[in-house]
């Protein structure tokens, strides 16, 4: 296992095909938070409770996250940019038939299904870029990538509660569908036209019991497990406080729902000014700077938080959020990339899957305390852990293998 070098000599990046693999990481983003403002008209069309409504929520995020594992594997066997460009378009076709649907329980089908085939896009596009650029020029390309994943999930409650006003719930899983399956079908044309993009096929077999001796070998290499420790603590503290500042806003400051909205859209401009400067900031802070800048950065925000008393430094604060969490969470994410070259794809989907599993530990274990205590009991709790889990993800970057 190495952290400084590539199974491939460097080469310039095919940016085209990075573009269209953006477009689909895009979609995917949006079809993840597209369904949050349509709950009440979701639910008074098909006559249940906006609380029943919200189980379709749940259903995407179960489903994207339980095949986190499936398409690691997979694109490790028959190529990552294939698979995610395949994955794409059915995630498309799944996401419009939602739109057909007539009774909750058929919503539900679907959404699942939506966020399983979406759960190939972005793992396996890390992993993708693994591939391709070298070690050196890697986390500033993950960083610039992740803009469009960062405004996917900034713009998907927009672009869902607009067009949700204009013409109603359905044509919107419509509207999302038909983006997910043009840049798919974009994808395999590239792929076609250019059959370079995708320079690794892994010839290693992957029916269950390979994949699961292959996890099993990389879950005993220490690095792996430091990587999937780190990212699992940092899902858990940032998501378990993140989830409840909406409501936080809300009930404690008064701030009305659709400003929360505004306010927290602040979050994602902290993070692309990261994405757009993260070549300048690698440079004069190093990758252990980084990590170390990103916990400081998020324990100053949520301390901020736990003691705010006016409403008009919050979009100030979502700004350092965004900027810190992207700081380390884009470190963690270039060295997840590295971490198990010779199956890259299964490793980068462990490590998706530790954070999901971390943010809805998280975002489970915080409400009892939110509910009895107040969310600002959370922030100070996150506002120790996450600095404290940058320092040790720091100290472990000094000796991570060569």
């Amino acid at each position: 296992m190495t952290a400084g070098t590539d199974a491939v000599p460097a080469k310039p990046v095919p940016i085209r095909a990075m573009v269209l693999l953006a477009m689909a990481a895009f979609s995917s983003s949006v079809n993840m938070r597209v369904s949050d403002p349509l709950l009440p008209m979701i639910a008074g069309d098909l006559s249940v409770t906006v609380g029943s409504a919200s189980t379709t929520i749940a259903a995407f995020a179960v489903g994207y996250g339980l095949l986190q594992l499936v398409f690691g594997p997979v694109g490790d066997r028959f190529g990552k940019y294939r698979v995610a460009g395949l994955c794409s378009i059915a995630t498309g076709i799944a996401t419009a038939l939602a739109m057909l649907t007539t009774s909750l329980e058929g919503l539900v089908a679907v959404r699942f299904l939506s966020g399983a085939m979406a759960a190939a896009a972005i793992p396996l596009a890390f992993a993708w870029i693994g591939d391709v650029v070298d070690f050196a020029n890697r986390q500033a390309v993950l960083a610039r990538f992740l803009s469009a994943q960062i405004a996917g999930i900034v713009l998907g409650q927009a672009v869902g509660g607009l067009l949700g006003d204009l013409l109603g719930w359905r044509p919107v899983f419509l509207v999302v569908g038909v983006c997910h399956v043009l840049a798919g079908v974009a994808m395999l044309i590239e792929l076609a036209a250019h059959p370079g993009v995708q320079p690794l096929v892994s010839a290693r077999k992957s029916s269950p019991s390979d994949v699961a001796a292959d996890t099993l070998r990389l879950l005993r290499q220490p690095w792996v497990q430091v990587m999937l420790l780190s990212v699992g603590i940092e899902g858990f503290a940032f998501y378990g406080a993140f989830a409840y500042i909406g409501a936080d806003l809300h009930h404690r400051l008064g701030v009305d729902l659709a400003v929360v909205g505004l306010m927290m859209a602040a979050f994602g401009f902290g993070a692309l000014s990261y994405a757009l400067n993260a070549r300048r900031f690698l440079q004069r802070l190093g990758e252990r700077g980084l990590a170390l800048g990103g916990g400081i950065l998020l324990a100053i925000g949520y301390f901020a938080f736990a003691i705010v008393t006016t409403a008009w430094v919050v979009p100030g604060i979502m700004f350092v959020l965004g900027l810190g969490f992207y700081m380390i969470h884009n470190t963690l994410q270039s060295n997840a990339t590295q971490m198990a070259p010779e199956a890259r794809g299964l490793g980068v989907s462990l490590f998706a899957l530790a954070l999901f599993i971390g943010q809805s530990l998280g975002v489970a274990l915080a409400a009892p305390v939110v509910d009895r205590f107040g969310a600002p009991a959370i922030y100070v709790a996150v506002a120790m852990i996450l600095p404290a889990i940058a320092l040790w993800f720091r100290s472990r970057l000094a000796v991570r293998p060569s």
